[in-house]
């Protein structure tokens, strides 16, 4: 076989392979936080921005390196990310002090924006049933890969000590982009889009101002003076960029998108399933390492939790083996309800049934299932709802949303059980996790209402969306086989692309 169809049949492996390396690297900071502050001899709170500074840059990078990769210099765009991961790792493995650490950090946050490059690769490259499992598998790295980095991470610090877990990241990163430099193609050949550095700037700072107030209002205080005036200015700052980008003619992300019911309904189950998904993993985490003593709790080690975190990762993989079946045979919007509807029987099942170890493996099981089915669909609704030209920008600022419904989450279930702590206690009482469970039942109910109720009056045409000969957008309701069509439409665009007959955004060859 020729090198090219060689590289052609490794496209979606090396894909795969980067946007999993880099979920498993972005959680290398989180069960370190407490070795790290015992190492380098900061406080748990200073410890904690390894693990927070990560997703501050993953949030300000992702939108940035969306509209890069819309235009021709995507592959430079992703080999650039994959080397800036590598650095920071290196940095990272390396004993120079805290900062140098919390640099090393920074700079893995980068590779956060990868996954919204790869899957628009997937658009232009492939096609079919392919180009939709790709996605579909595309989706769910980041989730995956979280439950793969704990126990990597717990067995590696403590056989090794803290820094050869990112010396692991290290090697594995080399592998990752001397793999991409071999097999990642040029993007579709488009004219390359300006962009929008005011937009990036206010989007960066309300991002980042909204992920501090989350991250930190536990340790500042949540009615502190300046966290308060962080969250307003943050807030002021977000209304700026929403205000500029429906304003000018080449926004960083096109928020007029939203007004196609199935971009709005994407983003929005992104942001609230990403709030519940990750109250359940927060709360999952710190209930198994607490000891029984306590009245509830076992006791774990870091590599346990990683153990309990597994089935999670391996269930939502399953799940995008499932998902384009179960899409083709319903519909890809009919496929959410089914994956809230799941997510919200695992907190049921955390809430009733959390007294033997072996129901904690369970419980994040069905989470893998629930949390799998609902972000495999995530992206091929907006790849089939927005121009080619668009996809790159669309579902980075979709997993933008994700990140701050992380943090939220995260902070959320602190919050929760924080309230529940008696002053001068360490640990939370039982009903702090009753009621957090509660709160999260109410999140996956509120995400499935979402999914049921936003499409149901149909969707507008998104501009620039192949529509079929006569110019006119197909009559159709989300749901509806049409929506599978334009999805195939999408990818026969891409196709054309590929081959190398430039189209108008009407689908017309120039």
């Amino acid at each position: 076989m020729h090198a090219g169809g060689l590289r052609q049949r490794a496209l979606v492996p090396v894909l795969v392979f980067l946007g999993t390396v880099v979920a498993v690297i972005s959680s290398l900071g989180a069960p370190l936080v407490p070795t790290i502050a015992a190492v380098d001899h900061v406080s748990l709170s200073d410890a904690q921005w390894s693990l927070t500074v990560t997703m501050l840059v993953g949030a300000v990078v992702t939108p940035v390196m969306g509209r890069l990769g819309d235009g021709p210099r995507r592959r430079t765009a992703m080999l650039a990310a994959v080397a800036t991961v590598l650095v920071g790792c290196v940095l990272g493995a390396l004993p120079l002090g805290f900062p140098v650490l919390v640099v090393g950090r920074a700079l893995q946050g980068v590779g956060l924006g990868l996954t919204p490059l790869a899957i628009a690769t997937a658009r232009d490259r492939l096609t079919g049933e392919r180009a939709r499992s790709a996605v579909a598998m595309l989706s769910i790295t980041t989730v995956a890969g979280v439950g793969l980095g704990y126990p990597l991470t717990g067995l590696i610090s403590q056989s090794f000590g803290v820094h050869a877990g990112f010396w692991f990241g290290a090697i594995v990163s080399a592998a990752a982009l001397a793999a991409g430099a071999l097999v990642l193609p040029a993007a579709a050949s488009r004219q390359p889009a300006p962009l929008d550095a005011l937009g990036a700037v206010l989007l960066g700072l309300g991002l980042g101002g909204v992920l501090l107030v989350l991250s930190e209002g536990e340790s500042w205080g949540w009615s502190a003076p300046g966290l308060l005036a962080l969250a307003a200015g943050a807030v002021l700052l977000l209304a700026w960029w929403v205000w500029h980008e429906l304003r000018t003619a080449q926004p960083l992300v096109d928020l007029r998108s939203l007004r196609n019911r199935v971009v709005l309904t994407a983003d929005v189950t992104g942001l609230v399933a990403g709030v519940g998904m990750y109250l359940l993993m927060s709360l999952m985490t710190r209930f198994v390492q607490t000891p029984s003593s306590a009245g509830y709790g076992f006791g774990a080690s870091i590599t346990v939790v990683g153990l309990v975190l597994l089935p999670f990762s391996v269930a939502s993989v399953l799940s995008s083996k499932v998902v384009p079946v179960l899409a083709r045979r319903t519909s890809p919007v009919l496929v959410l309800p089914i994956g809230c509807g799941l997510s919200l029987l695992s907190i049921l099942v955390f809430l009733f049934a959390r007294d033997r170890l072996w129901e904690s493996f369970a419980v994040m099981a069905i989470a893998g299932l629930g949390v799998g089915c609902t972000f495999a669909v995530l992206p091929g609704l907006i790849v089939g709802a927005v121009p080619a030209q668009e996809t790159g920008s669309a579902v980075s600022f979709n997993q933008v949303l994700r990140y701050v419904g992380y943090s939220t989450g995260s902070a959320l279930s602190a919050a929760v059980l924080q309230a529940h702590t008696t002053p001068g206690h360490a640990l939370p009482a039982g009903d702090g996790y009753r009621t957090a469970a509660l709160i999260g039942c109410a999140v996956w109910g509120l995400v499935a209402v979402v999914t049921i109720v936003l499409p149901r009056h149909g969707v507008a045409a998104a501009p620039g969306v192949t529509v079929r000969a006569g110019g006119k957008p197909p009559a159709r309701s989300v749901g509806s086989a049409d929506e599978e069509l334009l999805v195939e439409e999408s990818m026969a665009d891409a196709a054309a692309a590929e081959g190398g007959a430039p189209v108008h955004e009407d689908g017309a060859p120039r």
